[in-house]
């Protein structure tokens, strides 16, 4: 392995908090450029097992090239497709942690090429995985202005995706929209710039959302995560801005609050009657990482632990 490695966000917390077992089975859902993965592998023993997923081909790529260990399975899928793919290997209810560290990576933003950044010009593409998908220029070209308009809304949760949208369809009528700094001179056109954030923040967020369903995925993952973890495993999930976090938040609330049962009912004779979550909290970036990394200053950390499997009424 090449301990020269990229350092993810949050990493201690994230990596304590996902208390590894030396025997533990765990699961990297993103694993980028894996500074997660490395962590993980640090705190295993012989028998340990990680179980690295991404979307990004670049990513896996680079797995293949620095980290040698037999202890690592490397899967080049979106994590949606965890349920699915573990289910086959034999692994539903035996892992013992799961990490997602949602959004962007930091070598995915530094590539101009891929499109997710407004600082250098590259073109405007924006796919996490660039093997299949529509790209984000052919998606504003084929868009009217009223569904761009809601998704800017929807995703980015910008008060001008009106004015933004209008802006980007009569941008288009005399020339394409193909690069990043293209739409992020049409944004700050309309929007007005604000003291810690660019104005076209917001608009290349949610576009990048739309795009890649990171939501939808986000969703979908979460109610796997269920069937996956075994009794006592930890999931650990690190957001980046307050839909995502809503959503993880809303996760864990639906399944760790106490069901009520009816009064002077036997417990044997309720339906169900244990959680299937408890909620262990949030933490956030300490101010020394926030210092080094900015992107840092964003950052939620949610810990749920498994619980036994819920008991249903006979």
């Amino acid at each position: 392995m090449s301990s020269n490695h990229h350092q993810s966000v949050m990493f201690k917390e994230s990596i304590k908090e996902l208390k590894l077992k030396h025997d533990g089975i765990y699961i990297d859902a993103t694993f980028g450029r894996g500074g997660h993965a490395l962590g993980i592998l640090d705190k295993l023993g012989e028998q340990g097992r990680l179980i690295a997923f991404d979307q990004d081909i670049s990513a896996i790529e680079y797995a293949n090239q620095h980290m040698n260990d037999t202890r690592l399975t490397l899967v080049h899928s979106a994590f949606a497709n965890m349920h699915q793919i573990l289910s086959e290997q034999g692994l539903l209810g035996k892992i013992d942690g799961i990490l997602m560290d949602l959004g962007v990576s930091s070598p995915q933003l530094d590539n101009a090429q891929r499109g997710f950044s407004f600082n250098a010009d590259g073109p405007l593409d924006m796919r996490m995985n660039q093997t299949r998908g529509m790209s984000a220029a052919q998606w504003l070209t084929q868009a009217d202005e009223v569904e761009i308009a809601d998704v800017i809304y929807a995703f980015g949760e910008e008060r001008k995706s009106r004015y933004i949208a209008r802006a980007i369809k009569k941008f288009q009528i005399d020339t394409p929209l193909e690069t990043t700094l293209q739409l992020a001179n049409i944004v700050s056109s309309v929007v007005r710039p604000q003291k810690k954030k660019h104005p076209a923040t917001r608009t290349f967020q949610a576009i990048r959302i739309f795009i890649n369903q990171e939501l939808k995925q986000l969703s979908e993952t979460l109610e796997q995560t269920l069937d996956l973890l075994a009794p006592e495993a930890r999931l650990c999930v690190i957001s980046f801005h307050s839909i995502e976090d809503r959503i993880v938040k809303q996760f864990v609330r639906k399944y760790s609050q106490q069901k009520q049962l009816p009064k002077g009912l036997p417990i044997m004779d309720s339906g169900i009657q244990q959680t299937l979550l408890q909620d262990l909290g949030k933490s956030f970036a300490n101010p020394e990482e926030i210092s080094v990394n900015r992107r840092s200053r964003s950052a939620i950390l949610r810990i749920a632990q498994r619980t036994t499997k819920t008991h249903e009424k006979c």
